[in-house]
């Protein structure tokens, strides 16, 4: 069981994944909590009101409460209803498609600077700067700090995998880098109540509902929350979705011929290889799950990649097919983005950015190559993606 949260298995911890789930829906660990990897248990915790997500912190982080600044994520209704309802006010559909043309602009950007050097490791060159801006200039960030925001997001997306698996130095560097990332967050809030700008740090301080509005403490969770999650998780789809390609000659020439499963790709590469591999859910009431009884504050960690991959729920799933989710006939809904109300935020937005990417690529890329048939990953075990990917554009 420990070979799944093993860094040097990072490159494929699935066989890990479908050996427990061949054993049974739900194993005790050494997290204190249970794993669940079937779909159906899974989809069950995302979404029935008899399981919580406000424990995830104490679960995970235990005698770190205080370090982490209050996140809607990490809260159940009414806390949860109340402060999602509130930023979703300041970050709706309208406003994340009306910058699809500076997205456009952005990889084009990246593109030419890709297609000139020829051979350039994908992730440093594309899939880090690309959502990097994006919600960097979303929320107002200027762009002479970007380098440091990206400094501490990967500092801080390491520092989301449970303490019982972190060793000391990302403990350290995530005590370290915590602080001065909220200091200079409380420094640009401050700033933008006193002269509002066009971002959407502005539009969260200004958003109210009936008298409500959320509070600096608020602010600075959802922000941070905004970056690392959401941040971090679309570069590893970026570096997934381009190995997945690459790995899959007859998927890229598919795509290629058929420029309009552009979309269900992005799909069938959430669920082969979503950069989300887990959270936390806590009972609420006693219930029965998996053929366990678990008591109220009992926690799970629902493995979201490895119920992607459950045979039960998905035909062939070890099978990259970009056709899965083209309509044609009905498929279940992958997890890469939770279920119930607390569905990724961000989802659109980081499907915007892989399907202006894919656009592009597929119109000026006339070749792509991979030149390292096993290129390395980063430790994460929670937002798990690459720490390099060489490739080669013609």
């Amino acid at each position: 069981m420990l070979q799944i949260f093993n860094p040097e298995n990072r490159h494929d911890p699935f066989p890990f994944y479908r050996q427990l789930q061949d054993l049974g829906p739900a194993h005790r660990s050494p997290l204190g909590l249970s794993l669940l990897t079937r779909y159906d248990e899974v989809a069950t915790v995302l979404t029935s009101s008899d399981w919580g997500h406000d424990q995830e912190v104490e679960h995970l982080h235990s005698g770190q409460e205080e370090v982490f600044p209050p996140v809607f994520m990490w809260m159940e209704p009414p806390d949860h209803t109340r402060l999602r309802g509130l930023v979703s006010k300041a970050f709706t559909p309208r406003r994340i498609m009306a910058i699809r043309p500076r997205i456009e602009e952005i990889v084009g950007g990246l593109l030419d600077t890709a297609l000139a050097a020829g051979e350039f490791d994908a992730i440093t060159a594309i899939a880090y700067p690309l959502p990097l801006t994006v919600i960097c200039e979303i929320l107002g960030i200027p762009a002479g700090d970007h380098d440091r925001i990206q400094e501490w997001s990967q500092i801080l997306s390491w520092g989301l995998d449970p303490d019982h698996l972190l060793p000391q130095q990302a403990k350290d560097a995530r005590a370290e880098a915590t602080p001065r990332f909220l200091a200079y967050l409380r420094a640009l809030i401050a700033e933008r109540r006193a002269a509002p700008c066009e971002d959407l740090i502005s539009g969260l301080a200004a958003v109210e509902d009936q008298g409500d509005r959320l509070t600096e403490e608020e602010m600075l969770g959802t922000i941070i929350f905004l970056i690392v999650a959401g941040h971090e998780t679309t570069v590893n789809l970026v570096g997934n979705c381009l190995l997945a390609l690459l790995r899959h000659p007859d998927q890229l020439a598919l795509l290629r011929s058929r420029p309009e499963l552009v979309r269900p790709a992005i799909d069938e590469v959430l669920r082969y290889d979503g950069p989300a591999h887990l959270n936390t859910r806590s009972a609420k009431v006693r219930t029965t799950l998996g053929g366990r009884t678990f008591e109220p504050g009992d926690g799970v960690v629902p493995l979201l990649a490895c119920a992607n991959r459950d045979p039960r729920a998905f035909t062939d799933p070890e099978t990259f097919d970009i056709t899965r989710f083209d309509g044609h006939a009905p498929v279940t809904k992958h997890l890469a983005f939770s279920l119930g109300h607390h569905y990724c935020l961000g989802a659109p937005l980081a499907t915007l950015e892989m399907e202006v990417l894919l656009n592009a690529i597929l119109a000026r890329v006339g070749g792509m190559e991979l030149l390292d048939d096993n290129p390395p990953y980063k430790p994460n075990v929670l937002i798990r993606g690459l720490a390099e990917l060489r490739v080669r554009f013609h």
